[in-house]
């Protein structure tokens, strides 16, 4: 499922200019306060004395956040009205506001150094003025020009994915958005049709590659002029470690959890022959990526049917269910609200429910992508999704929902510490309340009426979950080491698509269906490009959730393999969660964690111990396969 981040993240990243793990913000003074609100206030200008005075520091990061609670509620206002009415004149809006908060940063961050050696700053202090530093997602120039040029450049690069259609090889057929072709991608075991739906929607991303070529000279132009190399070096920034030893931090991961996936390939890849055929699907080669059962081929779970294990278990269709049951989207948002009120966690504000965008208006277009927002920095919550009476949408409810509740207990911190320990916790905090979203949890709730059973039983369900959370592994990180490359320098604007294709071999062991060329702009295809939005959360939540959940099982009293336990309805494990999220980012992210799980170290052991029924499992199948690619 393509888990969408929450609009701190999301606004702060993904819409041209918003701090890299912080939220959507509030809505408060327009019009007069335009002006003054595009530069720091004046109380927070330096001084011309050579040596700041540690009061000054404290003041300086006081005033900070009280500028940007005032600009970043009005962005995530503008953004918020962008997304749910896309129009000429809301992109125009929202890129105005978005070039003054690039303003504002620009200078404030600029400003902060000054008070990089200052000593004894009282912690809170310091660490504000570090999360200011690196706030920024896409840091513009000081050149107003410029500055204007890359707001815009955001906007319409974002819209152009929002309004994103296909209209067939003739262009007349009737257009198809991204949901209609999605779903074709997610259900047709037709190779050609599939085929011109992965096409179609890689149509539209191909006139962003001159906007995005912009989009990386203006915005390392922006990440020089505070202070970094370029862009990805700001982006790795954000992890309380260098950008060096965060990239060897990444791979490490990887490292650990790359066998599960070889596996797992291996085994998928034999039954997509099976039933496409080995001429379309060759042993030992990589898989077209439209097989897949996702636009992106980024999770495989749609096409479960294909592998399921042994046929004739009990059911494990929870969209038949749902749709039987007539859920509509409010019930399924009330049903994931219960999770974690059964947690002993507080209920969401009547605003939410009247404020979310739950469906597709009929009368505009709207970004569809689910995400999370507290608007105002105030407990100003919100969801904004299209939702349909689907299991993937129920699991997407449960992990937004994860960042409202985040949002819910750290919105009485100063703005600046309205984030994620680092941004990964915000993606695995409703990840890891997924997996307690066990075959024994739908059934009581109603929506499984039997239980797997047996082995057979356990590794169906087991299945189920590493075509999602499994096969994700490699595309959550790859997506960053191609824009890492691209940002850097490394990779060129000549051999974008190339580059991009030949990470998604390297990592996923997948290839393009079809030949492609540098006239295509593959990587825009994916929301989180022309958005802006740093990828690597989803790869570290991934990673995290299975340790999160180990932690919170273990504070629960589970006794068992970890794969059964679900803490749905235990006060124990609510208390553990509540605690980390308390704590914001005002402390470093191992702070964070071993408040939850007692540890300091990211680990992914947690996920191995998860799978490690399935594994077994695979190793048997793949006995006399080619595998790897």
């Amino acid at each position: 499922m393509n888990r969408t981040s929450h609009v701190k993240q999301i606004l702060r990243a993904a819409l041209a200019v918003v701090p890299l793990a912080a939220l959507p913000g509030c809505t408060h003074g327009a019009g007069a306060k335009a002006e003054e609100a595009s530069t720091p206030s004046a109380a927070a200008q330096p001084v011309a004395e050579p040596q700041p005075t540690t009061e000054e520091a404290r003041q300086f990061a006081a005033r900070v956040n009280e500028d940007l609670k005032r600009l970043w509620t009005r962005q995530a206002t503008a953004e918020w009205i962008k997304s749910t009415y896309i129009t000429d004149d809301t992109e125009r809006n929202a890129a105005v506001v978005n070039e003054e908060v690039m303003a504002y940063l620009n200078q404030a961050i600029t400003q902060a150094a000054r008070f990089k050696d200052v000593e004894g700053l009282d912690a809170d202090s310091a660490r504000m003025l570090h999360l200011l530093r690196i706030s920024s997602a896409l840091p513009a120039p000081s050149d107003a020009e410029k500055r204007a040029e890359l707001a815009t450049i955001a906007a319409k690069l974002e819209g152009l994915y929002g309004k994103g259609k296909y209209c067939g090889k003739d262009g007349k057929a009737p257009c198809k958005d991204l949901g209609q072709l999605s779903d074709t991608i997610a259900k047709s075991r037709d190779y050609d049709e599939l085929l011109e739906a992965w096409n179609g929607w890689r149509t539209v991303s191909q006139p962003m590659r001159p906007l995005y070529q912009r989009l990386v000279e203006l915005s390392n132009e922006g990440a020089k002029e505070i202070g970094f190399s370029d862009l990805g070096s700001l982006w790795r920034s954000g992890y309380d470690m260098t950008p060096a030893e965060f990239e060897q931090e990444s791979q490490r991961l990887w490292t650990q959890v790359k066998p599960l996936y070889d596996e797992l390939h291996c085994y998928v890849r034999a039954r997509l022959a099976k039933q496409y055929g080995e001429d379309k699907v060759p042993a030992g080669k990589p898989i077209p990526a439209h097989l897949l059962g996702n636009m992106w081929a980024q999770e495989w779970n749609n096409i479960y049917s294909l592998v399921e294990p042994y046929k004739g278990q009990p059911s494990l269709d929870v969209d038949a269910a749902l749709q039987r049951q007539k859920y509509d989207s409010l019930r399924m948002v009330k049903l994931g609200e219960s999770f974690f009120t059964s947690l002993g966690l507080k209920p969401l504000p009547e605003t939410f429910f009247e404020r979310s965008q739950f469906t597709k208006p009929r009368d505009r277009d709207v970004v569809c992508h689910a995400s999370a927002w507290d608007v105002t920095y105030d407990n100003d919550v919100r969801i904004k999704m299209c939702i349909k009476p689907t299991e993937e949408e129920l699991v997407t409810i449960h992990h937004e929902l994860g960042h409202i509740y985040y949002y819910q207990y750290y919105h009485t911190l100063p703005v600046l510490f309205q984030q994620g320990a680092h941004d990964g916790f915000h993606e695995a905090i409703g990840d890891a309340l997924t997996l307690s979203i066990t075959p024994s949890y739908l059934k009581q709730v109603g929506l499984l009426s039997e239980l797997p059973k047996g082995e057979k039983g356990l590794i169906n369900l087991q299945m189920k979950d590493a075509m999602e959370k499994v096969a994700f592994l490699p595309f959550g990180l790859l997506i960053d080491q191609w824009r890492w490359d691209v940002f850097s320098g490394k990779v060129s604007p000549e051999n974008y698509n190339q580059a991009w294709w030949a990470l998604r071999e390297k990592y996923q062991g997948i290839r393009p269906p079809v030949e492609r060329t540098e006239q295509d702009f593959d990587p825009g295809a994916k929301y989180h490009i022309p958005s802006n939005v740093p990828y690597t959360r989803y790869f570290l939540a991934r990673i995290l959730q299975f340790q999160f959940h180990k932690a919170l099982c273990e504070a629960s009293g589970h006794q068992g393999p970890l794969h059964e336990c679900s803490i749905y309805g235990n006060k124990e494990a609510g208390q553990k969660l509540q605690a980390m999220l308390e704590l914001g980012s005002s402390k470093p992210w191992p702070e964070a964690l071993e408040a939850l799980t007692g540890q300091r170290q990211m680990d992914a052991t947690p996920m191995l111990e998860y799978f490690s029924p399935l594994r077994t499992w695979l190793r048997e199948q793949n006995k006399g396969q080619t595998c790897g690619w």
